[in-house]
């Protein structure tokens, strides 16, 4: 799309819809985006295209079933209205310089006449098959394998109506109809005529000689945000292989996500969840010797990323999400088109500022970022899939570029940590183990790392070298002159330069 003279937009919006087909347990039409866009000179803007709970949502309803948690699997009410063609189609208005059929044409074509299976993709869709018809049909004999051909003619019918209609070729054409249909009241007609899209004003924050940027809650964003700004000030050096570099970031992230599920929600301040009379505070609360006890601030994943920069200087941080993998594991009817479960970033705690209810967005992990100069001038673009994982690994690659001095593909590349709830089984509870730290270490991080933690009184765990449970990330920088790009070696990614 570059190439045929398009923006940065257009070929994010492309490859997008390509991950929507060849990526189906992890991103999809029926997902959410969130994206932030700077045009050089100006100031970075972010849009937010998170669905909306539809007018049938009822805390009180799950809380008389006994759940004590928004159900994350087979449940129609952690889906909400799907932003993700709201997203493209707002990008689209105010970036796009090619028609949006022509964005979409790629993506049919491979949903029409098929495409070769991932080793990534091969191996969700076996393991979802026993329990869904529609991951199923993909398989042969309960099993798809690496580089066997996949055809999802639904959703090849849903983009061409999209590139022909706009928005009325989703929200009112088959998929439309289709999830009024299985909500079974909880949606209705006005809910999906709703623009789930909106411009907003990122967060920022200067850290490090550079400013970060991200987008304000409901995203998670501001996690990211305020771990770098008490890094600094913990006096976070340039060796990334000394274990007290890993300590200190870990130590950082966790006070300045302490209170996360109490303080983020659909409309909560995020200037002030950065703000320095809050995070100095917490700042005391890290010792480059020992882990914080925060034992009495702990309260109780299928994400793709990309970005791109384009010959004019403009500049596209993208994340689309179904949540966890196959998001709620619901299809609407015969478009082959899985629905995510953002919802389960509700609460369902009576009173709370995030209590599941109708028109309100969930809590969101998708945190994409943008590093500039002081100045305003474009310095690095970046994210990664992961649950309650993005910013953590984030903040690990920002602190490698500003403070250690590293490029793209060595970022990229090093060892990571992250934390894990008390549960492990997803990434979506690290906020769940009222203060224990636990912390997992990727095979090739270095070698002093488990030690120096352990010695720190971390709980440590050694895990495999190149895992997807550490990421799957993206990052293009740029030094003043030139450009460079890298993608992560633990997803099936690309970086393409050349305009």
């Amino acid at each position: 799309m570059l190439r045929r003279g398009g923006s940065a937009i257009d070929a994010a919006i492309a490859a997008n819809a390509v991950l929507t087909v060849t990526l189906p347990n992890q991103c999809g039409l029926g997902g959410d985006l969130f994206a932030i866009v700077q045009r050089r000179g100006e100031t970075p803007e972010v849009l937010i295209a998170a669905g909306r709970a539809g007018s049938g949502a009822d805390a009180q309803e799950l809380r008389a079933e006994g759940q004590p948690h928004m159900p994350r699997d087979g449940d129609v009410r952690s889906v909400t209205v799907p932003g993700c063609v709201d997203g493209w189609l707002a990008l689209h208005s105010r970036y796009a310089r090619l028609d949006l059929a022509e964005l979409l044409a790629p993506a049919g074509r491979y949903a029409a006449d098929g495409f070769t299976a991932s080793g990534y993709l091969a191996e969700a869709v076996t393991r979802r098959a026993a329990r869904s018809p529609d991951a199923a049909a993909m398989t042969t004999g309960g099993r798809l394998r690496a580089g066997q051909l996949v055809r999802r003619p639904g959703a090849a019918r849903v983009l061409a109506a999209i590139g022909e209609y706009g928005r009325s070729g989703f929200y009112e054409g088959e998929f439309g109809s289709g999830l009024l249909d299985l909500g079974n009241g909880l949606f209705t007609e006005d809910d999906l005529r709703t623009d789930q899209a909106e411009w907003s004003a990122p967060l920022s924050l200067n850290v490090w000689g550079a400013r970060l940027w991200t987008p304000a809650p409901p995203s998670q964003g501001y996690v990211t945000l305020g771990a770098a700004w008490l890094a600094e000030q913990a006096g976070l050096g340039p060796d990334a292989d000394d274990p007290r570099w890993a300590h200190l970031l870990i130590e950082a992230i966790r006070q300045a996500a302490h209170d996360r599920p109490e303080v983020l929600f659909d409309g909560s301040d995020g200037a002030r969840l950065i703000g320095l009379d809050r995070l100095g505070p917490r700042r005391a609360g890290i010792d480059p010797d020992r882990v914080a006890d925060l034992s009495d601030s702990y309260r109780r994943g299928g994400t793709t990323y990309l970005c791109a920069v384009d010959a004019d200087g403009t500049v596209v941080s993208l994340i689309q999400s179904n949540c966890m993998s196959f998001g709620s594991g619901l299809v609407v009817a015969e478009t082959g088109i899985w629905l995510h479960n953002r919802g389960i970033g509700f609460s369902l705690v009576p009173g709370h500022p995030g209590e599941y209810r109708a028109g309100r967005r969930p809590a969101h992990t998708l945190a994409p970022a943008l590093v500039t100069d002081e100045a305003g001038e474009f310095r690095a673009v970046l994210g990664t899939r992961g649950g309650d994982s993005q910013p953590q690994i984030v903040l690990q690659l920002i602190a490698r570029l500003l403070v250690s001095g590293q490029d793209p593909a060595a970022a990229l590349a090093a060892g990571r940590w992250v934390l894990r709830g008390a549960g492990d089984e997803t990434s979506f509870d690290t906020w769940g183990f009222q203060g224990r730290v636990r912390v997992a270490v990727e095979g090739q991080a270095p070698a002093g790392w488990a030690q120096g933690l352990r010695s720190r009184g971390h709980e440590v765990r050694m895990e495999a070298p190149f895992a997807h449970p550490f990421g799957h990330a993206q990052l293009i920088a740029s030094d003043g002159a030139r450009l460079a790009g890298a993608a992560d070696p633990r997803s099936d990614s690309a970086a393409v330069g050349g305009y």
